[in-house]
């Protein structure tokens, strides 16, 4: 296949609509995503987890001194990606922590259907993440690199902006 062949065969890239569509589809029917923290002097800590979502933020749990609460008490933000490279969903959030006993019920139980349940380990030893989504963007190829952000600031566009 010569370069003309391949750019003809790219696919046409989804509007806004569609893209915003797939973020909130598998936002809502999806478990697992990849967990990014910094913190100075450590550097990026990725960790695979599962999610769950409430509709406006995203829940997961970990170990209470693990490297990634220690990051997000050092710095209450994180990045998530859900999908794999030719079909992702960057997420920017705000991150904060909170005690397994002050999670809402449905929360903690729609939790415990996806990943081991903090609820049924000693008081202490795990903590909930809440991720409050800033930023999101989907793209599934070069060619949908444009137009790739369907939340700024926290809220859903209706318009394109890049």
């Amino acid at each position: 296949m010569n370069a003309d062949e391949e750019f003809a065969s790219t696919p046409v890239p989804r509007d806004l609509a569609e893209r915003r569509a797939h973020a909130r589809n598998r936002l809502e029917t999806g478990f697992q995503m990849w967990l990014a923290t910094g913190s100075d002097g450590h550097g990026a800590h990725l960790i695979p987890v599962a999610y769950v979502w409430d509709g406006s933020a995203l829940y997961t749990a970990t170990f209470a001194k693990s490297r990634t609460a220690v990051n997000i008490k050092a710095h209450p933000q994180a990045r998530v990606a859900l999908g794999d490279t030719a079909d992702v969903i960057m997420i920017d959030t705000s991150a904060s922590l909170a005690d397994v006993a002050d999670i809402d019920a449905d929360i903690a139980e729609h939790y415990a259907k996806v990943s081991t349940d903090p609820r049924t380990y000693p008081e202490g030893t795990f903590v909930y993440l809440r991720l409050q989504p800033r930023r999101v963007q989907v793209w599934n190829g070069l060619h949908e690199f444009v137009g790739r952000t369907v939340m700024r600031d926290g809220r859903w566009l209706e318009n394109p902006v890049d």
